[in-house]
């Protein structure tokens, strides 16, 4: 009987175990494609930002000519370690890949589509 148990308790554990690498598990991977606006900063900033920063607000960040012309002071804001009564999006954070995003669209050259 306790054979029985400890090799049920062996199966269940190697069938649970995971082969995912550290940047999947904590949302933190590299960003190796192109990065546009559009497709790919585009849904980051309209999720986590235009409800502080919409049309009628501060600073608006609501299309690619407005993000682009204040994509350092977004990168510096959104990188802040958490506490920093500066960082954004306030209250939260981005993910590390929403981040490296973002690096990404500076990177290759803020494009557009």
């Amino acid at each position: 009987m306790k054979k029985t148990v400890l090799i049920m308790i062996l199966a269940t554990l190697a069938i649970s175990c995971e082969s995912r690498t550290y940047e999947e598990i904590s949302d933190n991977r590299q960003i190796t494609e192109t990065v546009k606006y559009t497709a790919d900063v585009k849904p980051i900033m309209d999720a986590n930002c235009l409800s502080c920063h919409g049309a009628t607000t501060f600073k608006p960040y609501t299309n690619y000519a407005q993000v682009k012309a204040n994509i350092d002071i977004i990168l510096e804001r959104i990188q802040r370690p958490t506490g920093d009564p500066q960082k954004m999006p306030q209250g939260s954070s981005l993910s590390q890949t929403q981040i490296n995003t973002i690096l990404k669209w500076k990177a290759d050259g803020l494009q557009e589509n």
